[in-house]
Order: C-alpha cells, then structure tokens, then sequence
C-alpha cells in the first residue's frame, strides 16, 4: 500500500459522521454507564475482532447433528464434501476441526455453537446488511452508534484514553459499523487507525533520486563495451528542507485528523518502523502459514504487542474470501481451516510473547447458515452461528465447547435449521457486544445494547 492510498484508508475509517448511513443517533448518555475503572485496570484488556462477512456456515464448528441433517437434506453432504469427520467435540475435521480440538485442549478458546437471536426469528429478518449493522452497533435500534466508537467515547469520557494515547483504534478492514459515531462525535485520534499487514508507513518520507543518464566518452565506453550511458543519482530530503515543509504543513491544515496525524507523524513514523522490524518467535510446528490472511492476524498481534495503548483491531477475513455460500460451498472447508490454522499460529505467537492473559480475539458475523445443501450445493441464510473467543485468559475462562443444538425440519423445501437445544446456554447476537463492554470496564452494558442482554456465560 502507497502512502496516498494508505492515507485515503485511513481517512476512509476515520471520517465515519461523513458517510451517509452513519448519521448522528441515538443519544449515548455517558452519565448512565457505570465505569468500573479497578476492572478496566485489572483486565488490561486488548481485542482482536475478526469479522466473518456474509455470514459464515457453523458447520465448521458443529456437525454433532450431521446424521439428521444428511437425511433431510436436499443434497447429500457425503456425496458432495471430500470428507466430513466429527472430532472428539463434534467439529468438522477437514474444516479446521483439528486446529479447533488443539485450541479447546490446551485451554485457549471457547466454542460457543448457539449465537441465536429469537427476535430476528420473530421479526423474520435474516439480511445481511441490517444484521451486519445490529451486530456492529450492539443494539438493535440501527440508529446507534457502533460498538467500538462508544467504547472510545466511554473510555475518553472516563480519563481511560487522551489525546496522547497512541493509536487507541485500529482496522485492518476500512470503515466498517464498529466505528459509526452516535450523537457524541468522536475527536480524531479517537477514531481509527487504518493501516495493513505489511505496515506501510504513510508517515516516514524516504529519500528521493533524480536519475540523469550521460552518454559516454570514447575513452569510458573502451573500460565498459557494450554501455553507451551512465548514470548519476543525486537527490534526498533534507532535514531542514523537512522540518519547513512540516511548519507550513501545520499552518495550513485545518484541525482535525489531517493536521493531528501530521503533528505526531515524526513519532508515528518510528513507531510503525519498529513495529515492521519486529521479529516474531520460532513458533516451530505452530508457524504461520504462509497466506495473506495469517499475515494480517501476525501483523494485529505484532502491533498489540508493541503498543499497548492499542485496544481494539478489527479485521475482516480479506485473503480468504467471503463466506455467503449460497453455492458451490466446498471452498468453506479449506478457507474455515485456514482460519483456524491461522488462529492456532496466532495463540501460539501469543504465548511466546506473554500476551495471551491479556489479549483476547473474538470471531463471529453477522449470522449462521440454513442446514439444506441446496440445489446450488450452498446454504442459504440461517439464524444460529457460532462464536469463538480465544486468550483473554485473565478475563475469560475458557470451557471447550458450549451448547447443544437440534435441527428443525418445518418440511418444506431449502428449510432446514439449527437451533438451541431447549433448556441449554445460549444468547442473542447483542450479548457479544455487552461482553465488550464488560471487558473494558462498563458494568451495566444493558444501556448501551438497548435490552436485557448480558455478557456470555465466560467472564471470570
């Protein structure tokens, strides 16, 4: 990424109360929340938050009912998949199950298989861009802000984070709904971040070359045959020249993330150039693999390791493709394995470093997949899905695999879900967003998710 595209991302994600569908909204009144700051201590919490756009399958993570599915389904899982094994927990082998069963024994993550939302079945509501918004926002009410601008306006409000906190926020993906400003506008280093997974740095300014190619003397062109040009390279900032050109910088922008971003950009530029020098440990069997997805999850964990004033990266699943399989799902399995393969490495990375008491990642979408192997050999949209949590492990208390799920077979065609198991754990899509809030100091987060939906079932 060039430093112009590189600043056009950033300005992209930090200028959210431009975008249309970002309006100003629901009132967020900060005096309502009730901000443990001994548990935002106590946690010093940091997140990773990876995405799964278009709403990914569960299958990946749960065929403990494979058998009933198969039988009702409209195509034969058997015959389509090239394998589809249970593990010891009733995830997909092929589909990343191995790595799963790693992470569940070594005590790193929780599975939970029943993120079900009853008000979107009532509501029959299972479209992508409204639950994508639901899920980001924390609430049902779309005219909320977005999850992670109210955790910058709480945190700010309450002393947490300033002005000199560096990089508090940062996406991998561009703008996303996580960052959707609420009535209280957000001050531009509040607001995220973007860079990538090479971390190209918009802010250092490299010494520049003018090449002027000089033709030869007969005398130069006998010590070199065959050349008949040479060149001569001149050229450089200097750093006088570099330190006028940031004073008229400075006079001339207006205020805001332009001119905040200039102001910082000598401390910035050392900064992400430690983080690109940053080596990361022999991870022997649990090395990365070498794919652009496990690149982005090495580079979010580089960079929290380095700055700890960084709390939340969200990150989609770009190098992987999206997951909307509504035909042709066979490439599920190998983009669900890598992953997890990639998670697995990233755990791994985390305890070389010290760091997995005290970062956590969070994976999930907007919603599930219906369990019919349509005719397009594809799911359609469902309502169930799962939630993964991995480290934290100060803050989280990891138990395997949670929830038990039944399938409902209602008889007509392409109509065949997941659903919790009566009377076993599970919690509306919103109780991912209170548990956020929970992890970062905010005790009563029903005021911000707009309802009776607390944190699941796995703080400490």
């Amino acid at each position: 990424m060039q430093r112009r595209d590189f600043m056009k991302f950033s300005l992209m994600a930090g200028s959210a109360a431009l975008v249309p569908s970002f309006n100003y909204a629901a009132a967020l009144d900060l005096s309502t929340v009730d901000f443990s700051s001994g548990t935002y201590q106590d946690n010093q919490a940091q997140t990773i938050i990876i995405f799964l756009y278009g709403g990914a399958s569960q299958l990946g993570g749960n065929i403990t009912n494979i058998d009933e599915i198969d039988t009702h389904s409209q195509n034969s899982y058997k015959d389509y998949f090239r394998g589809i094994t249970p593990t010891a927990h009733g995830c997909w082998q092929e589909a990343g199950g191995a790595e799963m069963e790693k992470l569940i024994a070594d005590g790193d993550m929780t599975l939970y298989r029943c993120c079900y939302s009853q008000v979107r079945e009532e509501k029959h509501n299972k479209a992508h861009g409204v639950c994508v918004d639901q899920n980001q926002r924390g609430t049902f009410d779309l005219d909320g802000g977005g999850v992670i601008a109210n955790i910058a306006a709480i945190l700010h409000a309450k002393g947490a984070i300033n002005a000199n906190t560096l990089m508090p926020f940062v996406t991998m993906e561009g703008e996303s709904t996580f960052y959707a400003e609420g009535n209280l506008p957000l001050a531009g280093y509040l607001k995220p971040m973007g860079i990538n997974e090479n971390f190209d740095n918009p802010y250092k300014r490299e010494r520049w070359t003018v090449r002027r190619w000089t033709y030869y003397t007969e005398v130069e062109r006998d010590s070199a045959p065959g050349s008949y040009w040479k060149p001569d390279e001149e050229g450089g900032f200097d750093p006088a020249f570099t330190g006028e050109m940031d004073k008229i910088a400075q006079a001339h922008n207006q205020s805001g993330k332009i001119k905040d971003a200039f102001g910082r950009r000598d401390n910035l530029s050392s900064f992400i150039g430690k983080i690109q020098n940053a080596q990361v440990p022999d991870l022997g069997d649990d090395a990365y693999p070498n794919h652009h997805f496990s690149d982005k999850i090495k580079a979010a964990v580089k960079l929290l390791e380095k700055n700890p004033d960084t709390k939340i990266i969200t990150l989609g699943t770009g190098g992987l493709g999206g997951w909307d399989d509504h035909n042709d799902a066979r490439d599920y399995v190998s983009r669900h394995e890598v992953l997890f393969r990639s998670l697995r490495s990233a755990m791994a990375h985390l305890k070389a470093i010290g760091k997995d008491n005290k970062i956590n990642i969070m994976v999930f979408g907007e919603f599930g997949r219906n369990v019919n192997l349509n005719a397009a050999n594809g799911w359609d949209h469902g309502n169930l899905q799962n939630f993964f949590v991995l480290g934290g492990k100060d803050y989280f208390t990891h138990r395997g695999a949670v929830g038990e799920t039944i399938v409902d077979v209602t008889g007509s065609l392409n109509r065949l879900w997941l659903k919790p198991k009566p009377g076993t754990y599970w919690f509306e899509p919103l109780s991912i967003a209170a548990t956020l809030y929970k992890i970062y100091g905010i005790e009563n987060p029903h005021v911000l998710t707009g309802g009776n939906y607390p944190a699941i079932n796995a703080l400490s």
